[in-house]
């Protein structure tokens, strides 16, 4: 306001010295007709350019002012109409919860429907993480079905055993027990496991070489006689003599020995302090026709057929 009052002011001034100018320039012209003087004369033409110079200069300052006070007022208004409108959007989107306009600007939409689905991925990636953790993990040696209870719930039998189809690919001699051998059986994995087993007294070297086998793989690996054993080779026995179970022609390493009355998948590692393996071993016999069997349920290999001993007949397998 004070800019546009000192503007006003300015221009007064301007239209007195044009006043003054124009009554001198009066006066000179009477003087010119009244006077001869050539001395005078130049007083007065320098007098006269003297003041056309301040008038023009006056007139040059009036017009700088009003330029950069219309410049200044530009910008302020810009400034006005910036902040209004990012208010305006502001309550827009603080309101959109409770009422939806009919036209929303763009930028409003965008950010509304990327919020809204950044909420919801959030919840799908929480919901997935906490299936994920409810999640019992796969069984080592079996394919895994899509529900597995948790061990610790489940019933104590042998579905918890996993027995697989095993090849003695080599055989020797502890280096320090007599009666044991070191094995390293082909289990259908990515390596050979090594198994030590108490068979001397009762199987021939040269019978275990690149024999079928029936293997128990998760019992916890232990060590005997300074060799870690990392599964058990099955057997029909009694204290006299022991045969090992030999699986059904067409068996090939890594094929799952299943019960039709017991499904379900084994756990990935017996617990020792829960004995499980103690409590499914005194069921686990042959039967008179030299089928291995628990609690009368037959050993099977998948469309190959039942486990068998050779000869021993309704003897415990261990």
């Amino acid at each position: 306001m004070m800019s546009h009052d000192f503007i006003r002011q300015l221009q007064a001034n301007h239209e007195v010295l044009a006043s003054k100018i124009a009554q001198i320039e009066s006066t000179l012209q009477f003087k010119n007709k009244n006077s001869s003087s050539a001395t005078n004369q130049k007083d007065i033409e320098v007098e006269r350019q003297k003041l056309i110079s301040e008038n023009q200069s006056l007139r040059n300052e009036i017009q700088r002012i009003t330029k950069r006070l219309t410049d200044l007022e530009i910008q302020i208004q810009g400034q006005d109409l910036s902040k209004k409108v990012v208010n305006e959007s502001s309550d827009q989107i603080s309101n959109s919860s409770s009422t939806q306009p009919q036209t929303q600007p763009a930028a409003k939409v965008i950010a509304v429907e990327a919020e809204q689905k950044t909420e919801k991925q959030k919840k799908t990636e929480a919901k997935q993480t906490k299936s994920d953790t409810n999640k019992p993990k796969g069984n080592k040696g079996g394919k895994a079905g899509n529900t597995v209870e948790p061990e610790s719930e489940r019933p104590i039998d042998v579905s918890r055993l996993d027995l697989r189809v095993g090849k003695i690919i080599d055989v020797k001699k502890h280096p320090d027990a007599d009666s044991l051998y070191v094995e390293q059986i082909d289990c259908g994995e990515d390596k050979p496991r090594t198994v030590v087993s108490g068979l001397v007294k009762f199987v021939p070297l040269e019978e275990m070489q690149d024999r079928m086998v029936v293997v128990l793989c998760n019992l916890k690996p232990a060590k005997m006689r300074g060799i870690v054993s990392e599964a058990m080779v099955m057997c029909a026995s009694t204290p006299e003599k022991v045969e090992i179970l030999s699986p059904p022609a067409g068996s090939m390493p890594g094929d799952r020995v299943t019960f039709a009355k017991f499904p379900g998948q084994p756990d990935q590692q017996l617990n020792p302090k829960k004995k499980i393996w103690e409590q499914i071993a005194p069921d686990l016999t042959t039967n008179d026709n030299l089928e291995a069997t628990y609690k009368g349920d037959t050993f099977i290999v998948a469309e190959k057929g039942p486990v068998k001993s050779i000869t021993l007949k309704n003897v415990p397998v261990k």
